[in-house]
C-alpha cells in the first residue's frame, strides 16, 4: 500500500518489489519465483544467498566427521542433516536479528540500503515474529542432540546477540563473528562424544581464524561506506596490508587444523583434505585486490568450496577407518 505522496509507509510490504540485493546471484529463485509476499522474509533470512549458511554449517561438519574418525565410525548422517537444517534456521535468525539492530545503519550503506527493513518492505514487528519462528525451528533441531550439545547450543546465544554491536566498538567485529560462526566446531564433536576434547577446541579456534580471514575479504566491499558511516572492520584495520592480514588468519587456521587432525590421529585422507583446503586459501590470498569489490565477493563465496574440500577429506578418513 502506498501513500498519496508515493512514499511507502514504514513496515508496509510491497508485493511488487523485485529489488535484488547486490550480493545475491542474478536471477535467483527468490527474486524470480517466490511469492511476492514471501520475498522480504526470505531476504531477511538470506535464503537467496546461501553462502552464509554454508559457512556456519562447515565447522559443524568438520567437527562431526573428525569425531566420527576418532571414534572409528562412519560420519553420522543424521547429525549432518540436523546441522544442515539448524544452520539454515539459525543463520536466518542471526541475519534477521542483525537487520533489526542495524536497520538505520543499513540505510546509509549502498550495499545494504535495499534490505527489507531499511527499504520498508517489512516492519520491525513483523521481522521480530519471523525471528521468533526461526528460533523455534532451531530449538527443535537442537533438542535432537544429547544434553551436552544442547547446553552448548544455548551457550552460543550471548555471542550471537553481541555481534551486531561489535562493529560499533571494536575494529575487529570479524573476531566476534568468528566466535559465533565457529561454534559448530565444538558441537559436532560433543554430539558424538558428549564432551569436549582437544581436537574440538582446535577445530573451533581454526574456524575462528578462518572466519576472520574470509569476512575481512567480504568487508572490502563496504570499506568506503564504512569509513563514512563509522562502521569498524578488520578490512579497515588492516588497510593497505589486508593481503598480509588475511594471509596470517588463514595460516593460523591451517596450523590449528593440523593440530586437530594430529590430536585426533587421523589418516592420510584427512591430511589430503587439509592440503587442498590450504592451497585454496593461498589462492584467495594471492588473488585479493582491495579495490575490486566484485572480486572480493567471489573470493568470499569460494570458501564454501574450500571448506567442502576439507570436510570431504575428513569424512573419507572416517569412512576408511569404519570399513
Amino acid at each position: 500500500m502506498t501513500d498519496p505522496t508515493g512514499i511507502d509507509r514504514p513496515g508496509t510490504i510491497r508485493p511488487d518489489d523485485n529489488t535484488s540485493l547486490p550480493d545475491a546471484r542474478p536471477g535467483n529463485w527468490v527474486d524470480t519465483h517466490a511469492p511476492a509476499q514471501w520475498r522480504p522474509y526470505l531476504r531477511l533470512a538470506r535464503i537467496e544467498r546461501p553462502i552464509g549458511s554454508w559457512l556456519l554449517l562447515l565447522p559443524c561438519w568438520w567437527s562431526s566427521a573428525l569425531a566420527a574418525s576418532a571414534a572409528g565410525l562412519a560420519p553420522n548422517l543424521w547429525h549432518l542433516m540436523l546441522f544442515l537444517v539448524g544452520a539454515v534456521a539459525m543463520r536466518g535468525a542471526g541475519t534477521t536479528y542483525n537487520d533489526i539492530v542495524d536497520r538505520d545503519l543499513d540505510a546509509q550503506v549502498a550495499r545494504t540500503r535495499n534490505r527489507p527493513l531499511p527499504a520498508g518492505q517489512v516492519g520491525t514487528k513483523q521481522a521480530v515474529f519471523f525471528l521468533l519462528g526461526l528460533c523455534v525451528l532451531g530449538l527443535a533441531v537442537l533438542m535432537q542432540f544429547n544434553r551436552e550439545t544442547i547446553l552448548l547450543g544455548f551457550g552460543s546465544l550471548a555471542i550471537v546477540a553481541a555481534y551486531p554491536f561489535a562493529k560499533r566498538v571494536t575494529s575487529m567485529p570479524q573476531l566476534v563473528l568468528g566466535f559465533a560462526f565457529a561454534w559448530g566446531g565444538l558441537m559436532g564433536w560433543s554430539a558424538i562424544f558428549g564432551q569436549l576434547d582437544a581436537p574440538a577446541f582446535l577445530i573451533y579456534a581454526a574456524a575462528i581464524a578462518w572466519t576472520v580471514g574470509y569476512d575481512t575479504i567480504y568487508a572490502l566491499q563496504d570499506i568506503e561506506d564504512d569509513s563514512v558511516v563509522g562502521i569498524k572492520s578488520s578490512a579497515r584495520l588492516f588497510g593497505a596490508r589486508v593481503r598480509e592480514g588475511v594471509g596470517a588468519c588463514y595460516a593460523l587456521a591451517a596450523l590449528l587444523l593440523a593440530g586437530a587432525l594430529a590430536t585426533a590421529q587421523t589418516g592420510p585422507a584427512a591430511w589430503v583434505g587439509l592440503a587442498l583446503f590450504v592451497v585454496h586459501l593461498a589462492w584467495q590470498v594471492k588473488a585479493i585486490d582491495p579495490a575490486d569489490g566484485q572480486l572480493a565477493l567471489r573470493l568470499f563465496k569460494s570458501n564454501r568450496e574450500a571448506g567442502l574440500l576439507l570436510f570431504a577429506g575428513i569424512a573419507a578418513d572416517a569412512l576408511l577407518r569404519a570399513a
